[in-house]
């Protein structure tokens, strides 16, 4: 979506200009590689290509084209710039290894870079001598600009928000505002193949109606890029370009705001819109970056699932008070159960994420945000916290931005210990919230995968160890703490199921039953 904001305003506002979006990622498969030395230390945790239904990860791999493939289609291009995109910070050298293929086509091809982890971490970017200049912040007014000093028609020093070097030196010129949101074009899909973005088998695009947030959540770097300063665009605007797309094709639309219903009666004009444009819900609409809760009420989960709506991605972030305070989180875990319960009336399929280690949480909070979830109508998204760079509380604890710390900068690396809590602790919970999950999700038609989950489920109790269901046998998962799964265990007797239903649990520690492939448990599981 970003790039293809960035092609239509150089479009708009460049003449004689080519431009075209090259996405190594979408639409090339995946390799298996060699696990890098950084995250050697995983191999304990994620030893077996586990299939059951607590599965954790197992492999490391390399998403997209490969350097061969990159080399050819941006020769085929014969360009004069390329602008590449550096949006997390765990693939920056990914960014870099394209950098340094560019630059190998041809040293006049000049080379600049953006996005999300430049905007955090812009010295990683520029000292590398395949990097021309960075874009730190949005980039729709700075990259026009810095075309047209290509083009000679503006000075470097007048380039906004630009980083660039002189004399050995590393410059970054002001931050200025960018152009106004209800002004940009629309961004320009059509070098994206439409078969590659499906969601569900349906064709699927992104959407933003505002950028940054007003919120100041203490883990978010979100303003690195964005600001402070909180924008949205005109519904009208929205809509228009929500038309376009259904015209194009499309039929799943997925808002990426970072706060997307903080404006209650604005949102709910939008629905409002969408229910008279697309009457039998002829569209998805999808908020795969979460919805904040404390601007939910009755009337606009209405109008959301009226206009097409129908799963609710929801950030709790932590049932317990003094952490949503230290977080800076305005939420309340009152709100939270009312927009829950209000939620699963209308029939909303809701996701609720917790983050799993944050510095200053306890095991015991943790412990008490996944026992209370267990008692609510939703499936637990649970997120292990990674040190996202030059964030509040990256600042606020002086953790270092260095080359690793960088790369270990994903909820997969567990990178994060304390004297509160070691990596054994968060492993086990992440998997606990897995089979939680499998609970919640079990109906009276069991599949097989189903029945072996419900096998491991009560060796686990009955034996005390996990099982990794593999394709040479159960293997005991050696760094899943049972103790702690168990305290876990024991702060509930029941668990309510995604549809309501009160999963009883006294008959999962029932003495365990020889399992066969047929064996049927429904009529043990469930309440009346």
């Amino acid at each position: 979506m970003g790039l293809g904001y960035l092609k239509a305003i150089l479009n708009q506002k460049i003449s004689g200009l080519k431009v075209k979006i090259l996405d190594f990622h979408q639409g090339w498969g995946r390799q298996t590689v060699r696990i890098p030395p950084e995250l050697n230390y995983l191999k304990a945790y994620y030893q077996h290509d586990d299939r059951g239904p607590f599965c954790g990860f197992h492999g490391y791999y390399r998403f997209g084209a490969g350097p061969d493939e990159i080399r050819i289609a941006i020769a085929k291009e014969n360009p004069d710039v390329v602008a590449i995109s550096s949006l997390f910070s765990p693939y920056y050298r990914e960014a870099l290894e394209v950098a340094k293929i560019a630059k190998s086509i041809s040293s006049e091809i000049r080379v600049v870079l953006g996005g999300s982890h430049v905007s955090s971490c812009p010295d990683s970017i520029l000292t590398s001598k395949y990097v021309d200049y960075v874009i730190v912040g949005e980039g729709e007014r700075a990259l026009a600009e810095l075309v047209e000093h290509f083009r000679g028609e503006r000075a470097v020093s007048e380039v906004s928000s630009l980083g660039y070097k002189h004399l050995d030196k590393l410059i970054y010129n002001e931050k200025k505002e960018n152009f106004d949101l209800n002004l940009l074009p629309f961004p320009e899909f059509s070098d994206l193949p439409m078969s590659h973005y499906l969601f569900e088998g349906r064709p699927l695009t992104f959407l933003v109606t505002s950028r940054s947030c007003p919120h100041r959540c203490s883990f978010c770097s979100v303003h690195n890029t964005f600001g402070f300063k909180y924008r949205r665009r005109k519904i009208d605007n929205v809509l228009c370009e929500i038309k376009l797309r259904y015209e194009q094709g499309y039929r799943v639309i997925d808002f990426e705001d970072d706060n997307l219903t903080f404006y209650v009666k604005e949102m709910k004009l939008l629905c409002q819109g969408l229910i008279e444009m697309f009457p039998n819900n002829e569209m998805e609409f999808l908020a795969m970056n979460g919805v904040s809760y404390l601007s939910l009420d009755s009337e606009l989960l209405n109008l959301m699932w009226s206009a097409g709506f129908k799963r609710l991605n929801l950030a709790l972030v932590s049932s317990d008070k003094s952490v949503l305070e230290t977080t800076k989180r305005p939420h309340t875990v009152e709100k939270y159960v009312d927009i829950v319960n209000e939620a699963k009336k209308l029939g909303f399929k809701i996701t609720s994420y917790q983050i799993l280690g944050l510095p200053f949480e306890t095991l015991t909070s943790m412990i008490q945000t996944l026992s209370f979830n267990t008692q609510q109508p939703v499936l637990l998204g649970a997120s292990m916290f990674y040190m996202t760079p030059n964030s509040p509380v990256a600042k606020s604890l002086d953790y270092p931005v260095t080359a690793t710390n960088m790369f270990t900068s994903r909820l997969t690396a567990m990178a994060i210990e304390n004297e509160n809590f070691c990596r054994d602790d968060i492993y086990t919970l992440f998997v606990t919230t897995r089979i939680i999950n499998f609970v919640k999700g079990l109906t009276f038609d069991l599949s097989n995968r189903d029945q072996r989950g419900l096998h491991i489920l009560r060796h686990l109790l009955n034996k005390k160890e996990l099982l990794a269901d593999t394709n040479k046998g159960f293997v005991v998962q050696k760094r899943f703490n049972v103790d702690l799964f168990l305290k876990v265990w024991s702060t509930f007797k029941s668990i309510m199921s995604i549809n309501g239903r009160m999963v009883d649990l006294k008959n999962f520690t029932d003495p365990e039953v020889p399992h066969h492939e047929s064996q049927n448990y429904q009529g043990e599981i469930f309440s009346s």
